[in-house]
């Protein structure tokens, strides 16, 4: 069975895409067989993917149908045939990377799912909060998956509830700003609401076409990224505010997923790992490389030497950038693979 992580913060402009697309290509690069879910109607994961591709893949008739909108369309639309696994893309690069694109107008089945959520009794609606797992599991079989990850737009909307609790693991990216540190409070609360309505809705639905994935998702931690860095560490503006996020994390967040069975037992995080907050990396911004890796429809650190786009002593000082960046997506995907196994 593949294992399920979704990456969450309602706080936007976190780098939520960014991280789901390189921590995806980087698990691929390890051996592993990855299916990346775009689930916000922004669909900047599929356009990442699918580059200069992404008008004609929802014009062509082989494809249009080929996301997780229409994927699950015959459960919210009433129709009389059962879910069956849309077709994925590949990058020409990573073979082993599959996507379930996204759809613009996905948010048109929010309301639906938000009243069969608080209105279980109704039998009509019994099969539409499983129909997202139903879909995303039968994608994960038709192709052999060992890893899903799943990027959800910032908003508490029910289709991201729902993907949260059908998923295994869930990691939090965040940037060092105050604001940031705000959402992680609320966040003590949002998650630990949403973990109650499975607990309390879970049997209701186990009778249903399409049951819940069982059980809790559980927190993986969090990625600190986009700031400046100098001399080899966080721009002076960022370190505070870096450091409080590890520390409202570890006081207060894990607290409250922990009371709310939303955490590995403790000893099955590495030391290391409970003495940082719980903070799988700190990623400084991409800068000129981002464009780049745009360019060549890979992530920043799968750029080639002559992807950079650079010289002399620039060249050197990219690669050495680049070369950081993977080691620390490599970091991040051993420890996951570690905390999930």
């Amino acid at each position: 069975m593949a294992k399920r992580l979704v990456l969450f913060n309602h706080k936007g402009g976190v780098s939520k895409t960014t991280t789901v697309y390189n921590l995806g290509w980087m698990l691929a690069e390890q051996g592993h067989r990855v299916l990346l879910v775009d689930a916000d109607p922004q669909c900047n994961l599929t356009s990442l993917i699918l580059g200069d591709d992404f008008d004609a893949y929802y014009l062509d008739d082989a494809t249009r149908l080929q996301n997780i909108r229409d994927g699950v369309a015959p459960a919210f639309t009433g129709k009389p045939t059962p879910i069956q696994p849309v077709t994925c893309r590949s990058p020409a690069r990573q073979p082993r990377v599959h996507l379930l694109a996204g759809h613009a107008t996905l948010s048109e089945y929010d309301a639906s799912l938000t009243f069969a959520q608080t209105s279980n009794a109704l039998a009509t609606l019994q099969n539409l909060p499983g129909a997202f797992h139903e879909l995303i599991r039968q994608v994960e079989e038709a192709n052999l998956i060992d890893y899903t990850i799943i990027d959800l737009n910032p908003g508490l909307s029910a289709i991201n509830q729902n993907l949260f609790l059908n998923s295994d693991f869930f990691l939090i990216p965040t940037n060092p700003d105050p604001f940031s540190i705000m959402a992680l409070q609320t966040l003590e609360s949002i998650f630990p609401r949403w973990a109650n309505w499975k607990i309390g809705n879970e049997a209701a639905f186990q009778e249903s076409a399409y049951p819940l994935r069982q059980g809790l998702p559980k927190f993986a931690g969090t990625v600190i990224q986009r700031f400046n860095v100098r001399k080899g560490r966080a721009a002076a503006p960022y370190r505070d505010n870096i450091a409080e996020i590890k520390t409202v994390t570890q006081n207060r967040l894990y607290p409250a997923l922990r009371n709310a069975g939303l955490t590995l037992p403790d000893i099955e995080y590495p030391e290391a790992l409970r003495n940082d907050g719980f903070c799988l990396e700190e990623i400084p911004d991409f800068g000129a490389l981002l464009p780049r890796s745009h360019e060549s429809g890979v992530p920043v650190f799968a750029l080639r030497d002559n992807e950079l786009g650079a010289t002399g002593i620039v060249l050197a000082n990219t690669i050495d950038k680049r070369n950081q960046i993977r080691d620390q997506y490599t970091t991040v995907a051993e420890t996951l693979q570690d905390l999930t196994g």
